[in-house]
């Protein structure tokens, strides 16, 4: 929980405070606004977040009326590691007097819009959280065993304000993931005539797509079926002009199974991660539908839709062509795109003119290295130059650094060293709460030590509640620090 009244302005360089904080965060998506509730009733424990944006904001592209978070409302911030928590999400619907109406709504799960407006509400209560400050640098000073973070504010209007430091022994990243634009398209983004946009700004956008005459929809998983419903929702019975493209074979269901969930356990991330770095890519890459499906229940409502405009006779003019790439695109004039595709199991190719474009491509893991920068010297990388990070979520730095009790946490960046649960809602709360029993040396929060019937491997990965790495003692704190 964050005392100090401000932050410093830069110090000289040699110089730090006795008291430095005791975690930073960096960055407020929902992991960190998750490891920030669990960390609020700590008041022992001296932590501050940052985030450049001014308020919190979670995927307000894709807020599609009707669109659901694909895990139940249980997998809010805290309620799996906290049931108790005055930040779960029964405690957000009692202080909205919604109680009721959800308990007789049945809804296990929620819609997107409103887990957004679920965070929202935490992050305008807890007082660690600084929005509209962005992280410039984080080095590590020798001299002092600490780390250094510098930060811009951020004016209202978005210009700089003032330049700050802070002091810390620990850092926790949640930098979050950015939209992916695959290299054919690139070009065509950055141009302005004809709309290509990705599936993260869709609603900015919605009412120019809905206008175009012709809209092709990339990407064959949640978002790109999502859209492609609403679309076909909002355009006239036997005029649709929709066209819906996907690299994968098949318009796939995600897999929801009871035992296929259980690789969102902890169970299956302590597996996963002692396995060998060939062997945990080889599994990411063939386990694409448990994370990169599409819920049932939208192709299901696609299907219908469809089904629904051949009551009178005729097929709607709407394509789903899975098993297809995007080789090349370019602009024809400055009103269309031209879209240059391959079959990936037929070998064939053609070309297809469209008046706008979505890219429903996904999102990539921010990388670490431009905030980290300054302590390149300091990190361990594995055989593909990625960070190397171990089962307590802590980024592997040289001993120098991590004897001296600074260590570098790292949320939703490690799905290379711990599976597929990494972006996971479900599992926000036990990692944060793993963190937290990490940083004060002590079982501050109990977590499970079995949390499957499956039994992963031939021999079972015991849980491993984290211990004291050294002796803890929290620093006093300071006024003014």
């Amino acid at each position: 929980m964050d005392r100090h009244s401000q932050d410093q302005p830069p110090t000289p360089r040699g110089q730090a405070p006795e008291t430095p904080r005791d975690l930073v965060g960096i960055g407020i998506g929902p992991f960190n606004l998750s490891l920030a509730a669990l960390a609020h009733p700590l008041a022992e424990l001296d932590a501050v977040f940052y985030e450049q944006r001014s308020a919190f904001s979670w995927h307000p592209g894709l807020l599609i009326d009707g669109s659901r978070v694909q895990v139940p409302f249980l997998a809010d911030l805290v309620t799996l590691a906290d049931p108790a928590s005055p930040w779960s999400f029964l405690s957000y619907l009692r202080a909205r007097d919604r109680l009721f109406p959800f308990y007789f709504a049945e809804r296990f799960h929620i819609q997107r819009a409103e887990y957004d407006a679920y965070c929202r509400w935490v992050s305008e209560n807890l007082s660690a959280l600084r929005f509209g400050h962005q992280v410039d640098a984080v080095r590590f000073n020798p001299e002092h065993d600490v780390f250094e973070v510098d930060f811009t504010r951020i004016a209202p209007d978005g210009e700089a304000e003032a330049l700050g430091r802070t002091y810390t022994k620990n850092i926790v990243l949640g930098i979050g993931t950015e939209p992916h634009v695959p290299d054919p398209l690139r070009p065509l983004v950055d141009a302005s005539a004809v709309p290509v946009i990705h599936a993260a700004d869709y609603l900015d956008h919605r009412e120019t797509l809905l206008a175009a005459e012709h809209v092709t929809v990339i990407g064959s998983g949640q978002s790109g079926a999502e859209i492609f419903l609403d679309l076909l929702r909002h355009r006239p019975a036997g005029r649709e002009k929709l066209h819906w493209l996907g690299r994968t074979a098949a318009f796939a269901p995600m897999e929801y199974s009871k035992l296929g969930l259980e690789h969102f356990t902890p169970d299956y991330t302590r597996y996963f991660q002692a396995l060998t770095e060939p062997v945990r890519d080889q599994l990411v890459a063939s386990q694409w539908q448990l994370h990169k499906g599409i819920d049932a229940a939208t192709l299901a409502a696609i299907h219908d839709e469809l089904y629904r405009r051949t009551l009178h006779g005729g097929w709607p003019d709407a394509v789903l062509s899975p098993g297809v790439r995007v080789r090349t695109a370019g602009r024809i004039a400055t009103t269309k795109v031209e879209l240059h595709l391959e079959h990936i199991h037929q070998n064939t190719r053609s070309r297809m003119t469209t008046d706008a474009v979505v890219l429903a491509t996904g999102y990539r893991e921010r990388s670490l290295d431009r905030i980290l920068a300054g302590l390149d010297p300091y990190m361990r990388r594995d055989s593909r130059e990625r960070p190397r990070i171990d089962e307590q979520y802590r980024l592997v730095l040289d001993p120098a650094v991590s004897s001296a009790g600074c260590d570098i946490y790292v949320q939703n960046a490690e799905r290379h060293t711990h599976g597929v649960g990494a972006p996971d809602l479900g599992l926000a709360a036990w990692r944060s709460a793993g963190i937290l029993n990490s940083l004060t040396g002590k079982e501050t929060y109990p977590l499970p030590r079995r949390t499957a019937f499956t039994t992963f491997g031939l021999q079972p990965q015991d849980a491993k509640i984290p211990s004291a790495r050294r002796p803890k003692t929290l620093t006093p704190l300071m006024e003014g620090i």
